[in-house]
């Protein structure tokens, strides 16, 4: 009998090709789903549909791509359509039966529906792009509630492609993103550092409820600086391949020859001047062999004007960075993805015109989807707050008390990372420090206003009201007394899995004073 997993399955839907990668509750390491008939290869699943009227077939990924050039294919053969799911501005094929949104759903569907029994997915984790991700997102939002899972969470491209290699919070990165379609560079900043919180995926469903208009983690995504890109992409370099050999081809099976080419090619492991035999198709039940080399693939590029164009593509993105007081200097890493971002000519070439700055280069294809994952690790989010926990402080200025929030309703609970403050003397020779906790209600109170003598409740929603905890206050006892202004706590609260708030208290020179349980949140 197949051993069962349980655990997270992350899906990236790209506008080449969508991975899908899952990542059991036991284990720290991802793996890349296989499904017959669907993926090329494990977790490649190439973005197309075959929805054929008014049979209703319906194929997707490697089944759509094999029957391509049936016929009337400019109506049934849909592909390229995550792109424009969400974007108003890009004009759609009229033939296509489909519209772009219902590609998407009726792939989507239909991939959920043919995930192997083995898979018990207790998360799903989408990504979504950042230029369109407001549409985008509203898209998914509809989807997720036909999808029978009880926890769907939303991250953005940027963000996930920079958990995948561990680019630190509040980066500014610049992606090369080079797939099958399309050519795509942008700059962007990841949310958080200098003191702010770092990103999080958002929760879409919850428990099997749609929770997308109550998170608090709503679009807390990266900013896009600058991006620019153009509809050339790895297919275009298959064709050029070809053309260099075959003038007239008209078989198209020697693209896909072309394309494994290529891919071999891409290796650091091959020698630049060694070459490497294919045999392409030249008439029916003909084939002839041809030879290829990096070298001669560099030529095959530079001839079709790839550099000159990514030249062009890299001067428009800076051009924008400036007009918003970003530089080279500025960025502290630059990623490639996609497949064709790993051609060696490539990699020489930003190389070259980016020399200070990093440059990574994680698996090409996968690696947005395993960063997704790397953002919702394990299976730990046990539940959403309903409330607002804050502590009372004191503002000196003002002379008056007033409720500062630690934890936000809509967050996720256990906290993965504490949440710092420091405490500072309100008086002079303050010795005692009390730590005083208070939440929101549950449920905000509308006002009740009266109009010719009749009742109605207002439009605006009264501020929810903060109750102190029924508690006794901690009193945290400094061996020396403070000065008034003077920094001396250090605070690190958290909510652990049995729903306790918990307090570590440390002085400002970072000595140990007490771990405490100030109380169950509920």
């Amino acid at each position: 009998m197949e051993e069962s997993l349980s655990g997270t399955l992350a899906i990236d839907l790209g506008n080449t090709n969508t991975v899908i990668a899952f990542q059991d509750q036991e284990d720290i390491n991802p793996v890349l789903v296989e499904i017959p008939n669907i993926t090329s290869s494990p977790g490649v699943i190439p973005t197309a549909v075959w929805f054929e009227e008014p049979s209703k077939v319906l194929k997707i990924g490697i089944s759509a791509i094999k029957i391509k050039e049936n016929s009337n294919s400019d109506l049934f053969f849909h592909s390229n359509f995550k792109r424009l799911i969400g974007n108003p501005n890009e004009k759609i094929n009229q033939k296509n039966v489909l519209k772009p949104s219902e590609c998407g759903k009726i792939f989507f569907k239909f991939l959920w529906e043919n995930i192997p029994q083995k898979y018990k997915v207790n998360r799903l984790v989408l990504t979504a792009p950042i230029d369109t991700y407001k549409g985008y997102r509203e898209w998914l939002v509809n989807l997720c509630g036909e999808l029978s899972v009880d926890e769907i969470a939303l991250v953005d491209e940027p963000t996930a492609a920079s958990f995948g290699i561990n680019v630190p919070f509040g980066s500014k990165i610049m992606t090369l993103d080079i797939g099958g379609s399309t050519i795509d560079m942008n700059i962007v900043k990841i949310e958080g550092g200098e003191g702010k919180s770092g990103p999080i995926a958002e929760l879409l469903k919850f428990k099997g409820n749609n929770v997308s208009s109550i998170s608090k983690q709503k679009i807390r995504c990266a900013e896009v600086i600058s991006k620019t890109g153009s509809k050339i992409g790895g297919k275009d370099i298959d064709q050029w391949i070809v053309d260099h050999f075959i003038t007239d081809n008209q078989y198209p099976i020697n693209l896909l020859k072309a394309e494994e080419i290529k891919c071999k090619l891409s290796s650091s492991k091959i020698k630049y001047e060694n070459k490497y035999p294919k045999k392409f198709l030249i008439e029916e039940n003909k084939e002839k062999e041809f030879y290829l080399s990096q070298k001669i693939l560099e030529e095959i590029l530079i001839q079709n004007n790839l550099i000159n164009h990514l030249n062009s593509l890299l001067k428009d993105l800076l051009n924008e960075a400036r007009g918003k007081f970003c530089s080279v200097d500025d960025l502290n890493m630059i990623i490639l993805v996609g497949g064709g971002s790993q051609i060696p000519l490539v990699k020489e070439w930003i190389t070259k015109k980016i020399s200070k700055i990093q440059i990574k280069s994680p698996p090409p294809i996968e690696s947005i989807a395993i960063g997704a994952l790397k953002m919702t690790p394990g299976v730990k989010i046990k539940d959403i707050l309903t409330k607002e926990l804050s502590i009372r402080l004191f503002n000196r200025r003002e002379q008056k008390h007033f409720w500062h929030p630690i934890f936000c309703k809509g967050q996720t609970w256990p906290t993965e990372n504490p949440f710092k403050l420091i405490l500072q003397a309100s008086k002079s020779n303050q010795k005692i420090f009390e730590i005083i906790i208070g939440e929101t209600k549950k449920e905000r109170e509308y006002d009740v206003i009266f109009e010719n003598g009749l009742p109605k409740l207002s439009e605006v929603q009264r501020e929810g009201e903060i109750i102190k905890w029924d508690k006794e206050p901690l009193k945290i006892v400094q061996k020396n007394n403070s000065n008034i202004g003077e920094d001396n706590l250090k605070l690190f609260f958290k909510i652990n899995k049995n729903a306790d708030l918990l307090l570590k208290c440390f002085d400002i020179k970072d000595e140990f004073l007490g771990e405490y349980n100030l109380g169950n949140i509920f």
